[in-house]
């Protein structure tokens, strides 16, 4: 083992050189792949009717194919679901990665490429261990196992088409080589169960007895699977059970609230983290200085990068720029054009550029009010008509109200909090509560997966307010007016707080 790992730690330097190429001449890299992607696309339904044959640089795209979202490219992803092709890209598209959904839908379905799967998520993966490699010399990475948290697939069958929707971890780990199944944690039968009660557990026992180098999932889902870990072992620390493990690959949801938990329970000081930021839509960043939470911007993995200044973004004719043309500490939304057909895509992601030499950012939030604490992905949206739906079921009348998450603690679950100033107050909070619960599960796909049996999210704390509690704060912070709106939904506790200290 110890061979095997110094020859994959050496063809893990070689990456390096190509990502040290990129850094050096990020621009000349985005040309030729946006170049790429048109040349590839130009024969599709999508490409004929925005002339990709006659576009010949980045200004040329952006007059010829306006600016989408979700919605809008969802009749043509339909289209593919169903069995049509070279509708948004050349290649057959049968995977799709189903996640949050949006305003009319409970889930989207994002079509997912042999390209996109190759080079950019597969890449992706391999791009973080090569990084992990390079911030640490003496890795040990290839002599033992990495263990990844992944969701489930399903079939769906459209007459005499067939397609795979489902996580995109999943996905990723369906169609790994046969090779990595030997550097990976559980057996895919335990990895793609889609009962997460089952899989926690089958899971946790598979692999107590494995040599678990690193750790790869969401923080919430992780923090789970260590507890249950430590309880089936019976020992103390995660060190205990896998003395070799030297770093977690973490990303999803914003890590701070759970990095002390983690510190503890792995009681290892010597362990190692590393963010990456990777969606359905593609994978984007990875962490590559061991001091510093900023993450290198992946310019080489098949994604045309463009961004709307966040104060442009409610425009209708908002520009997007390129990356030449970012300025520091600026916020910007994510645009981008990808090896899967999403074209000219609003990702919903902003970031702030804190290095242009080469480009390193860091996540500042989404484009809209939303909890995703738990990788729930809870939109304003959801939050309405899961409100309207408790209010018509218990006949009440809300006026205001703001959510939070409850981050979990060593020995709790998760939870919303949501603080509600009703003009009528429901006989029973209690079936107020399981009204909007059931609500925002019938409304949102993830947020339902995250309260299965518990695991993640309990049942929501819904606090009833004094009225004129939400205008005694707006006149605390001096933001009354109709200007000034209660913001709904936050990722952070300080709006709940400040509310609940005027009480």
């Amino acid at each position: 083992m110890a061979l095997l790992n110094s020859i994959a730690t050496w063809w893990m330097q070689k990456r390096m050189h190509q990502i040290e190429l990129f850094m050096k001449y990020p621009i000349d890299v985005q040309d030729e792949c946006l170049n790429k992607l048109i040349a590839s696309a130009k024969d599709t339904e999508w490409g004929k009717k925005h002339d990709y044959k006659n576009i010949k640089n980045a200004e040329q795209f952006k007059n010829n194919v306006p600016i989408q979202d979700y919605e809008t490219l969802k009749p043509f992803i339909d289209r593919i679901r169903r069995g049509e092709q070279n509708i948004l890209w050349n290649t057959d598209i049968k995977w799709f990665a189903k996640s949050s959904g949006t305003t009319n839908d409970k889930s989207k379905f994002i079509p997912v490429s042999t390209e996109s799967l190759e080079e950019c998520h597969y890449n992706g993966g391999r791009d973080m261990i090569a990084i992990h490699c390079a911030l640490c010399p003496e890795t040990q990475l290839f002599t033992g196992k990495n263990l990844a948290l992944a969701g489930s697939l399903f079939t769906d069958n459209f007459g005499n088409h067939e397609s795979k929707n489902g996580d995109l971890s999943a996905i990723v780990i369906d169609n790994l080589p046969i090779w990595a199944e030997f550097f990976r944690a559980p057996d895919l039968s335990i990895a793609l169960l889609d009962k997460w009660d089952e899989k926690l557990e089958k899971l946790a026992r598979a692999t107590l007895a494995e040599n678990v180098v690193s750790l790869a999932g969401v923080p919430s889902w992780m923090l789970l699977t260590m507890k249950r870990v430590l309880e089936i072992s019976e020992k103390k620390s995660i060190a205990e059970v896998w003395p070799n493990l030297e770093v977690y690959f973490h990303g999803g949801v914003n890590f701070a609230p759970y990095k002390e938990q983690f510190k503890s329970i792995f009681n290892k000081p010597k362990m190692n983290y590393l963010e990456l930021f990777n969606a359905s839509e593609g994978f984007f960043g990875i962490q590559d200085q061991k001091d510093s939470e900023e993450l290198l911007l992946m310019l080489d993995y098949g994604i045309f990068y463009e961004f709307i200044p966040i104060l442009e973004l409610g425009e209708c004719d908002a520009a997007t720029i390129t990356l030449e043309n970012v300025e520091l500490d600026k916020n910007y939304a994510l645009v981008i054009s990808t090896n899967a057909g999403l074209w000219r895509y609003k990702l919903g992601d902003t970031i702030k550029f804190t290095s242009l030499h080469p480009f390193r950012f860091k996540i500042t939030g989404r484009t809209k009010h939303f909890m995703n604490a738990f990788g729930e992905e809870i939109i304003v949206d959801n939050a309405d008509k899961a409100l309207n739906i408790a209010c018509e079921k218990s006949g009440a009348l809300i006026n205001e109200y703001t959510a939070a998450p409850v981050y979990m603690s060593e020995n709790k679950t998760g939870a919303h909090e949501w603080l509600i100033e009703f003009e009528v107050e429901p006989n029973s909070i209690e079936y107020f509560t399981e009204m909007l619960d059931n609500a925002l599960k019938s409304i949102n796909s993830d947020y339902e997966a995250k309260r299965y049996h518990n695991l993640a999210l309990k049942l929501p704390l819904v606090k009833p307010l004094p009225k004129g509690i939400f205008f005694k704060w707006l006149d605390s912070k001096n933001k009354l007016g109709a200007q000034h709106k209660v913001p709904r939904l936050s990722n952070d506790r300080k709006y709940v707080e400040e509310i609940m200290g005027l009480i």
